[in-house]
């Protein structure tokens, strides 16, 4: 209805324009027939060309009346005295049609022309909106808002057929067509009614899903570009998911292979020692007694050390899978070190340790067994990685909102180059290779326990003087009484 009055009132705004023509050149400026027809011919072309063919063949008819009546003697009736004129109105009125025709075609190719060119245009909007879809969401949501946003569309709907699932975007809701959906999904047909858009979105020729646009109006071109484009968006999410699932499956192989790798070597010496050892206690002339208490200690101390890299091995194996769970406790922090300390009191009998604790440390929330663990590890890598007469510092301090546990040793120090990589499995530094034992996981482990805790740790050290690491713990807020 609103497309007929539009056209009603171009028309009637068309035939006022062209009687303002005949008012100003009968009575304004009276020129003859000649000139007359000229202005209603440019007249005419302009209204074709702004509104259309309808308007401009009226604007003709009146056209072809006003001459007859206003400027073709007899002047003042529509009869027409000379034969000669009826050719002149005839050949004005088809000038005057043909031209309508042209200028309305031209008009109309150039809407049409503008119109590809905005899709076109659209559609490079939407690839690049594609390309820089984030996979961690749905992507599927993201292509139909996508969709939604740059087609300025009232709806989407795209229907994935794999999962069954619709994924809606736009300010209105699609009209209820999901069996044109699930149609055109799985037999690849299109559906077309008014400003509502269906089509099949195609992988390799077989349809994958369905689409659905409406509140534009879109050529077929457009509508298939449209679904290409969602279909390279659906299958670049999941080639990534692919290769995310090959790149874990490639670390989660790598990281077999590089564990059974080190405990293959690290087992080797201690293996050694211990075969050598009791190969020597069961000799046909053993060794004397106070030999065989040496060799006793020597096998309990390998059997120690190999326990120790299981168990190593075993809790990265159990962090890698994410089957750790913390079992959190409000305890104190200086409470936390003092209980490593008197674990590890033993290992340290021979060593000078100073411990600095500061007087106003609050709770932390942590899992004991576990944070014991990571500061266990820290406390053994001070401990191997400097000289037997120096010092181990231990101390802790309140920060903003945290509280840093240090341990300080003064051995040969970490280069620069070598810091970041520390906290990584399996690395070991290059002037302890093949001197001190171990598999390179200690700090690993450690780091994933104070991650876990939502902590931070990190390494400080100068070349010469020792290295220094820290755990920061968060503070608990205190509940409000």
């Amino acid at each position: 209805m609103s497309g007929a009055a539009g056209t009603i009132r171009r028309v009637v705004a068309g035939a006022a324009i062209m009687v303002a023509i005949t008012i100003l050149g009968y009575r304004v400026l009276p020129i003859n027939a000649t000139a007359q027809g000229f202005l209603y011919l440019i007249a005419i072309l302009f209204l074709a060309t702004g509104w259309g063919l309808t308007e401009g063949v009226v604007a003709a008819i009146i056209a072809v009346l006003g001459l007859n009546y206003f400027f073709l003697p007899p002047i003042g009736t529509f009869t027409i005295q000379d034969p000669q004129n009826w050719v002149a109105l005839a050949a004005f009125l088809i000038t005057a049609i043909t031209a309508s025709r042209l200028s309305a075609q031209a008009k109309r190719r150039a809407l049409e022309i503008l119109a590809r060119q905005q899709e076109v245009e659209r559609l490079y909007a939407l690839s690049r909106a594609i390309l820089l879809i984030e996979p961690s969401q749905s992507v599927a949501k993201q292509v139909a808002g996508s969709i939604a946003q740059t087609f300025a569309a009232t709806a989407v709907v795209l229907y994935a057929r794999a999962d069954h699932t619709y994924h809606r975007a736009g300010p209105e809701e699609f009209p209820g067509l999901d069996e044109q959906l699930q149609q055109a999904a799985t037999e690849g047909t299109q559906f077309h009614k008014d400003q509502i858009w269906i089509t099949a979105i195609r992988l390799g020729g077989d349809p994958i899903g369905s689409i659905g646009i409406s509140g534009v109006d879109l050529s077929d071109s457009a509508l298939q570009s449209l679904a290409n484009l969602a279909a390279i968006g659906l299958e670049r999410a999941r080639a990534q998911e692919a290769a995310t699932r090959a790149e874990v499956a490639r670390q989660s192989d790598e990281l077999k292979s590089t564990l059974l790798d080190a405990i293959a070597h690290e087992f080797q010496t201690p293996l050694t020692t211990i075969k050598a050892a009791t190969s020597a206690m069961l000799a046909k002339r053993p060794a004397a007694p106070e030999q065989q208490d040496d060799l006793l200690h020597l096998v309990d101390d390998e059997t120690q050390r190999l326990s120790s890299l299981v168990a190593d091995a075993i809790r990265m194996a159990r962090i890698e899978a994410g089957t750790i769970r913390l079992e959190r406790e409000q305890l104190p922090a200086a409470a936390l070190l003092e209980n490593v300390l008197r674990e590890k009191r033993p290992a340290l009998e021979e060593r000078r340790v100073t411990v600095d604790m500061a007087p106003d440390l609050p709770n932390v929330s942590a899992d004991p067994e576990l944070m014991g663990m990571a500061l266990r590890q820290l406390i053994d890598n001070a401990v191997k990685y400097s000289d037997a007469n120096s010092a181990v510092e231990i101390s802790a301090r309140r920060t903003d909102g945290e509280v840093v546990l240090t341990i300080c040793d003064h051995g040969q120090g970490i280069p620069e180059a070598e810091l970041p990589h520390v906290f990584e499995k399996f690395y070991r530094g290059r002037q302890s290779r093949g001197q001190i034992a171990g598999a390179g996981l200690g700090l690993a482990i450690a780091r994933a326990v104070v991650h876990a805790h939502g902590g931070k740790i990190w390494a400080e050290s100068q070349p010469g003087e020792g290295t220094a690491f820290r755990i920061a713990l968060p503070v608990p807020e205190e509940k409000s009484r």
